[in-house]
């Protein structure tokens, strides 16, 4: 895994466990959804359509 990609998924790690301890329910919520969101995007190949 080189630098760049390490640093990217720290960053998106750092954004989750921020999300969870805050405590906020609203922010939860949406991160997960965010989550959801992407990850179903990825499965459907639209990053890789997109970027093509």
């Amino acid at each position: 895994m080189n630098l760049t990609r390490a640093l990217y998924r720290a960053a998106r790690m750092s954004n989750n466990i921020s999300a969870i301890t805050s405590g906020n329910p609203r922010r939860i919520a949406r991160r997960a959804k965010n989550i959801a969101v992407g990850r179903t995007l990825r499965r459907a190949g639209v990053w890789r359509k997109l970027w093509k």
